[in-house]
């Protein structure tokens, strides 16, 4: 089963996703795919947050540019923690959104149950920067594939889910 979590920074998206992975998983220890890179103190102190509130509940492991190869070999169910900076170290490698979109709908037919977060970035004006409009177009249309292809999708805010399918 593929379960998507979507919402704003600090919706509470991450801590209902884990809460979904580990019941999901059955007992069995689930891996915890972070993709963030510690490119300064403040993401230092977020990864250091993140890791602090899953404690030794998960496998972790870190990889932010090759979600396939990483997840293809496992076993246990997956949370991928997130999708959203995925996609941003993707844009800053610079690859196209042909391949970016390509590697996710990879991703998606694998036979894992994987639980995916991703920030909700289109709720709010069309940006002013060609990248941040590229960013958010990409965000967009990876939230619907992977949508598409989830058996229960959710919105996040305050700490609540909304299941929206």
């Amino acid at each position: 089963m593929k379960t998507l979590f979507i919402g704003g920074v600090k919706s509470g998206k991450s801590k209902l996703a884990e809460a979904a992975i580990l019941a999901q998983a059955g007992g069995v220890k689930p891996y915890y795919l972070a993709t963030a890179e510690a490119i300064d103190e403040e993401m230092q102190a977020r990864i250091h947050q993140h890791q602090n509130q899953r404690q030794d509940r998960f496998i972790t492991l870190e990889e932010p540019l090759n979600l396939l190869d990483a997840i293809k070999p496992l076993q246990s169910p997956v949370l991928i923690e997130c999708v959203t900076l995925w996609l941003n170290n993707q844009l800053f490698h610079q690859r196209c959104q042909t391949d970016i979109l390509a590697e996710l709908e990879a991703v998606m037919q694998l036979p894992n149950e994987i639980v995916l977060v991703l920030n909700e970035v289109g709720l709010g004006i069309i940006p002013d920067s060609a990248l941040a409009r590229q960013f958010v177009d990409l965000s967009g249309k990876a939230a619907q594939l992977m949508a598409g292809h989830c058996r229960e999708v959710y919105f996040c805010s305050a700490g609540l889910a909304l299941r929206m399918k």
